[in-house]
């Protein structure tokens, strides 16, 4: 369904044939933030925009810019200008001629417009922070181009039946997410010096999915991309494959879709949340409702698939728009979802199954069944309380019996601690006796020794005086004879 744009009038905002004939004069006579809106006819124009205007198309079905088969149509050479609402056609054919040509420029918004029959549908040079979102690109050589550009958002565009998808020269820090490309001859093409690009959350389905002469990223958290030649399985049931989708040597997407992603919007109280499904059934006809009397809050919508095949839905859902817990009906039998544990307090993660072929989804946030759910939880914690309580219980038995026999054992050890005392007093006193009778023993061993002493002195002076007796006597008897011998031998 195509949504008309509507801008409020006012002297800030020009019409287009109604006060210029063209767009281009309308641009000329413009200020800085004014509003160009475009009627509904066709426009063979070459369009350059260097202000930074908003150019809005009536209907973007039936309004128009045909660039007769020259050059680019639109060339946007200012920055923060905003273009929606348009069907470009026909461009020239050289390598730069494009749809629309962003040139050195940053902050541009080029959104809801259809691209066809172009040498490049849109195309970024030297140029950063824009976003290119929920375009439609056919039969152009390529559908989205970025040439040494840097920081810029690519998301939600339908890209088909053109020859390169997506291609990304010499540019770095790209994000290029949700986008549907198939059909196409190449779904992208990364060319030499293009790095650190993330790519991830989109649709492939084409003859050759990636041509890449570089290494970039292709998932970012816990998803990836679809892609239609994957054919691993998904065994614990979350939505995505079990192993990586392998590029080549140096490119693989290590958390590959095992259905197409698609992202809803959701304006609830001027805020816009993005509900997304990961999905192997068609889905049709997204609603989001809410009943203010009740609070109640329905996300609703249609899968359809082979007979007799089993379906799947990944459904993410922000926690602000409508938090946990959820009713959820396949028709008018409710089912009960895995709620997956990448949920956190910003995002809830549901993963279903159901039998193909046509159903009408509803998940449901209801206050009843959150109360429900409440007071199931109370309970719950209630009986676990109880439980516990009963536990402490126990403990505190097993405690005081425990304490009873410590206490018993501390107050033999105080009994035995008095015994020990009264004997190491008794030791003290015998050591103190002993102590002494071994100082008087040493008293009269130390006499003794003195005495004993006193005996040698005097043993030894005995000693002497009886040597040097018998050593005079000796010498007085030896004499004797001599004088005897002599006299004898003179008479």
């Amino acid at each position: 369904m195509e949504c008309k744009i509507s801008v409020k009038a006012g002297t800030d905002v020009i019409h287009v044939p109604i006060q210029y004939p063209t767009i281009q004069e309308a641009i000329n006579h413009a200020n800085p933030g004014d509003t160009i809106f475009v009627h509904k006819r066709t426009y063979y124009e070459h369009v350059i925009i260097n202000k930074s205007v908003a150019l809005v198309g009536e209907d973007r079905d039936s309004t128009n810019v045909d660039g007769n088969g020259t050059g680019s149509v639109i060339s946007i050479t200012a920055n923060y200008v905003s273009v929606k609402g348009f069907t470009i056609e026909r461009s020239g054919r050289g390598p730069y001629d494009s749809g629309i040509f962003v040139n050195r420029s940053s902050g541009n918004d080029v959104s809801r417009n259809t691209m066809t029959n172009n040498s490049n549908g849109i195309s970024l040079y030297f140029s950063s922070y824009n976003t290119i979102s929920h375009n439609t690109m056919t039969n152009n050589s390529n559908g989205i181009s970025l040439l040494f550009s840097i920081k810029n958002m690519v998301s939600g565009n339908t890209i088909t039946n053109n020859n390169y998808g997506i291609s990304l020269f010499s540019s770095i820090n790209n994000m290029v997410s949700g986008n549907t490309i198939t059909n196409n001859n190449y779904g992208m093409y990364l060319a030499l010096y293009t790095m650190n690009n993330i790519i991830c959350c989109n649709n492939f389905n084409n003859t050759c999915q990636v041509r890449s002469d570089s290494t970039n990223v292709w998932d970012y958290g816990n998803q990836g991309n679809y892609w239609s030649d994957y054919a691993e399985q998904d065994l614990n049931g979350d939505g995505i494959g079990d192993k990586p989708y392998v590029i080549d040597i140096y490119n693989q997407d290590n958390h590959p879709l095992k259905g197409t992603f698609s992202d809803f919007n959701v304006t609830l109280e001027r805020e816009t949340y993005h509900v997304t499904t990961i999905c192997n059934s068609t889905i049709s006809e997204f609603r989001f409702e809410m009943e203010p009397e009740t609070g109640k809050k329905i996300i609703s919508f249609n899968v359809t698939g082979k007979d007799s095949t089993v379906g799947f839905c990944r459904v993410t859902i922000p926690t602000d728009l409508m938090n946990y817990p959820y009713i959820v009906l396949v028709d008018v039998e409710e089912i009960v979802p895995t709620l997956l544990d990448v949920s956190n307090e910003t995002y809830v993660y549901l993963y279903f199954t159901y039998s193909h072929s046509r159903h009408t989804i509803r998940i449901i946030y209801s206050l009843v069944r959150k109360l429900q759910t409440d007071l199931y939880n109370l309970n719950t914690t209630y009986c676990d309380l109880l439980n516990n309580y009963s536990i402490f219980l126990d403990n505190y038995s097993q405690l005081q019996k425990s304490y009873h026999e410590f206490n018993k054992s501390y107050q033999d050890l105080l009994n035995n601690y008095s015994i020990f005392l009264d004997n190491y007093s008794q030791l003290q006193k015998s050591y103190h006796e002993f102590n002494k009778s071994y100082q008087d023993h040493l008293s009269d061993y130390s006499k003794n020794i003195h005495n004993v002493q006193n005996l040698m002195y005097i043993f030894a002076a005995t000693t002497a005086v009886f040597i040097i007796t018998i050593i005079y006597l000796s010498k007085r008897a030896h004499a004797g004879n001599t004088k005897a011998f002599e006299d004898k031998n003179r008479g």
